[in-house]
């Protein structure tokens, strides 16, 4: 059975890896055709899911989570879930929870970081000592 090693410590089992990618999918699936009522949802992108090990609750996370889209989320969690329901068979729906994803933001931390680099070695004349 592969196990997963990452650092948010849920979903260690293959079954819990397959249940998230739905989620995923059915969640982005909805998430586009909500998009198209309500355009606080049209940059929102699902990177990945991941659910408890009871799955009970599943935190969806984002590339980018703007308060107007928080907003909407937090309005639209029902018909998500019921989405969620109507298209998997699972014993129970989870909760869904959003979160913007940490490696979305580290990745934009290192980015910034490198831009500041490269400027500060074009203000200081370009050349290394």
């Amino acid at each position: 059975m592969a196990r997963r090693h990452d650092n948010r410590g849920t979903a260690p089992y293959a079954r819990s890896l397959r249940v998230n990618q739905v989620l995923r999918q059915v969640v982005a699936e909805e998430l586009e055709r909500l998009a198209d009522a309500d355009e606080r949802l049209r940059m929102v992108t699902v990177t990945s899911v991941d659910s408890t090990t009871d799955l009970r609750q599943a935190t969806v996370y984002l590339s980018s989570l703007p308060d107007d889209a928080a907003d909407a989320l937090g309005e639209r969690r029902v018909q998500l879930q019921r989405a969620v329901a109507r298209q998997t068979q699972l014993k129970r729906t989870p909760q869904l929870r959003f979160a913007q994803d940490p490696a979305v933001v580290a990745g934009g931390r290192v980015e910034d970081a490198l831009r500041r680099i490269h400027d500060d070695g074009e203000v200081g004349g370009g050349a290394a000592p």
